[in-house]
């Protein structure tokens, strides 16, 4: 009986559902986090009638077949890069990006990743780096006689250096944009790397054309709408359901069958 594997499949889909929502919620409070989506696909189609056969040797043409469907499959789980919200903190080297773009940080193997987390520190050198250490490109050291730093929205870093009039600029952090972000390899740790789906980055200044600006003293709060997910917990539960009990209605009839003498 086809109705319990393609109940079986509604279910599975919808456990993928679920997954992909409490994520979203887990993350609800995850800095620079974009909430993901679940999207589906109907599997092959069993053909009983082929539509456009001939029903005769006169010639006579099926208007519609007759197929039936084999249930869903997972097709993509997509990454929704609207724009949350900008939550203030104070903090001179928190920075945020409002609008496109990535910020670009150097991974110890090298490889160069990306993220909107822009919570960052100081290391013990004084190099910009992440919360976990890893140095934000291009690399800007901050002076250790410097009393303050002022990131304006272009990205450049200019630091207030005792003694002297005017502050110095020590560097401008630069955004990668991207033809397609949802192609990007999330990593966790709020990263992201390249793929031949997404394209190769496009390193400007922030303000130029296409690039986003940067907020100093903000970071970018997840853009999980919580009322959103819940009302879609509630849907796909519903829909569990329902496929269970198809599968409970199959079982019955399947029960019946093996009673008949």
């Amino acid at each position: 009986m086809r109705a319990l594997n393609i109940a079986g499949t509604g279910m599975m889909a919808q456990q993928t559902n679920v997954e992909v929502i409490s994520n979203n919620l887990a993350n609800m409070s995850t800095t620079g986090y974009k909430r993901r989506r679940a999207e589906f696909q109907d599997l092959i189609y069993q053909n009983i009638r082929r539509v456009g056969s001939q029903s005769s040797d006169a010639g006579n043409i099926l208007p519609s077949g007759a197929q039936v469907g084999l249930g869903v499959k997972t097709a993509a789980i997509y990454r929704v890069s609207e724009q949350g919200s900008l939550t203030e903190t104070s903090n001179s080297f928190d920075i945020a990006i409002r609008g496109n773009g990535f910020f670009q940080v150097t991974l110890p193997s090298g490889e160069t990743a990306y993220t909107r987390d822009g919570s960052f520190g100081l290391s013990a050198e004084g190099v910009l780096v992440t919360a976990e250490g890893y140095v934000v490109q291009p690399g800007i050291t901050i002076p250790t006689t410097a009393t303050s730093v002022t990131i304006n929205a272009n990205g450049e870093v200019l630091a207030k250096i005792d003694g002297q009039v005017n502050p110095q600029n020590v560097g401008q952090i630069q955004l990668a944009i991207f033809a397609n972000e949802g192609g990007l390899d999330a990593i966790g740790e709020n990263l992201l790397l390249a793929t031949p789906s997404s394209g190769q980055a496009q390193a400007g200044n922030p303000g130029a054309v296409g690039y986003g600006q940067v907020l100093q003293g903000f970071v970018e709060s997840s853009n999980v709408n919580v009322v959103q997910e819940i009302t879609s917990l509630i849907t796909a539960q519903r829909a569990y359901e329902m496929n269970s009990k198809v599968i409970t209605a199959s079982d019955e009839m399947l029960s019946t069958i093996a009673k008949m003498r």
